[in-house]
């Protein structure tokens, strides 16, 4: 995943930017970048950000990034923005895109007598790519729709031009992108908590598919959105700051709904609820009214020095930070029947180490309650975790594990009514090591958003997706994997 911020104002604009672009840090943990425009001349700033907090690597560039614009980016991908020369003029770039198709569109563009310079770990910067894509374009509205036409994946951006901020949302809107304003100055972003405490309010959201150019003289629509939307549920599930609005509702009042579902429908008998913070603090509270038993504070997180953005390469390492992170509290936690509620289960590594945790450290029964549904397929369309293929998934290895190293009968696996679900459940809890182990539904995840089934992507839980067929941009079908 990654994160996007852009300011067009009156006054400079580096401190806006700097701060805005600085509330998206959950977003993302590899490279983090600003580029302003300054009458023309791009000024551009990246560093690493993967052992350090992105405030402590920008606050002595500030006073190089000059001008009124600029755009800003977390990332969780290669170094960004990228600022191009072409017949379209100077611009800068920055994206939040995953691009399935790398390979070919590489092949299209060397075709096209275009050139990669933005290698990267052996690779080519998709963000690089993008630039290339929209640089085939007669003018920027035609090159976006060029990207769209041909990324199987996903792209959000901003394009930081001479005239504005073009800000261009993903096709099928799987990333959002918000506008705020404050006076005559704008602010665009991918959460709308993050320009708040600069003082703009949030005067419109970026439809699926729609691009618009932020000026000083005002907003200005490009592309009209597309009439699909398949916005991330994951957003609302665990990946948005608790404050954040998609599509106009709160993250929290998400997450606070799914708890209270799981909680009204839990018939296990506990002394408490608690919370794997901080993703699982929102659903624990809904749990507790719910089901109508105390929230208690079991585990604490400890973050002055284990900020998010520090994850090292290694797995075995990342496991051990997770651990290091999470603090429990045994004059709570001893002796006690507790509920613990997480937003989700993806490898089970480190729900295992946790778990192992809870019972040192006195928990006579752990109870896990999971938002949403179990994982049974990889994201295909975002950044979404780290992991690389299906089979890293839990629900996956345990699925195989029932049908005796096969992977088969996917749809009844998918169903929370049949017996297979029951069995893999049944096969993860085992795996985790708790006493009890249960998962929101999908129709649950579905009703506590609040926006109809096909107007969110839930491809990790039940494959279902949209395929765009490229060329032609109206060729829309829903298919399951």
């Amino acid at each position: 995943m990654s994160g996007l911020f852009g300011v067009v104002t009156q006054k400079p604009c580096a401190t806006d930017l700097f701060y805005g672009t600085d509330y998206h840090s959950h977003l993302g943990t590899r490279r983090a970048g600003i580029s302003t425009n300054d009458n023309g001349v791009m000024h551009l700033n990246i560093h690493n950000i993967q052992n350090s907090y992105f405030r402590t690597k920008f606050s002595s560039d500030l006073h190089e990034m000059l001008g009124n614009m600029g755009i800003g980016v977390i990332s969780d991908t290669d170094p960004q923005p990228i600022v191009v020369n072409s017949h379209l003029g100077r611009f800068a770039v920055c994206t939040v895109s995953k691009i399935s198709n790398i390979g070919d569109l590489e092949q299209y563009c060397l075709k096209q007598r275009q050139q990669f310079t933005e290698l990267s770990m052996g690779g080519t910067n998709p963000t690089e790519l993008i630039a290339l894509l929209i640089t085939q374009g007669k003018d920027f509205a035609d090159g976006i729709n060029n990207v769209y036409r041909h990324v199987k994946g996903s792209v959000s951006m901003l394009i930081l031009t001479d005239h504005g901020i073009i800000a261009a949302r993903d096709y099928l809107g799987r990333t959002p992108l918000v506008i705020g304003r404050r006076g005559t100055d704008y602010a665009v972003a991918s959460e709308s908590h993050s320009y708040i405490n600069l003082g703009y309010q949030t005067v419109r959201y970026v439809g699926p598919g729609e691009a618009v150019l932020i000026s000083p003289e005002g907003l200005t629509q490009l592309i009209a959105p597309s009439e699909k939307m398949q916005i991330c549920s994951f957003l609302w599930i665990y990946y948005g700051n608790p404050v954040a609005q998609y599509e106009d509702i709160n993250a929290e009042e998400v997450r606070y709904q799914l708890g209270l579902a799981m909680g009204q429908n839990d018939d296990v008998e506990a002394d408490y609820v608690s919370a794997i913070p901080d993703s699982g603090i929102g659903m624990a509270l809904g749990y507790s009214a719910g089901k109508g038993i105390p929230y208690k504070r079991g585990i604490l997180k400890y973050t002055p020095t284990w900020s998010r953005s520090f994850m090292p390469v290694n797995q075995e390492s990342r496991n051990l930070v997770a651990k290091m992170k999470l603090i429990p509290s045994r004059k709570v936690l001893e002796g006690k029947d507790v509920v613990f509620c997480d937003d989700s289960i993806v490898r089970g590594t480190q729900l295992k180490d946790q778990v192992k945790m809870l019972y040192s450290s006195g928990v006579k029964h752990v109870h896990i309650r999971i938002s949403c549904p179990p994982l049974i397929h990889g994201c295909t369309y975002l950044n979404f975790s780290a992991s690389k293929t299906d089979m890293e998934l839990i629900a996956r290895r345990c699925i195989e594990e029932l049908e005796g190293g096969q992977i088969r009968n996917l749809e009844a696996y998918r169903d929370d009514t049949t017996p297979q679900y029951a069995a893999m459940v049944e096969k993860i809890r085992q795996h985790v090591g708790v006493d009890t182990l249960k998962f929101n539904s999908l129709k649950t995840v579905a009703d506590a958003i609040g926006l109809p089934k096909d107007r969110i992507c839930t491809h990790c839980f039940d494959g279902s997706s949209y395929d765009i067929s490229c060329p032609d941009l109206n060729q829309l079908s829903i298919q399951m994997d």
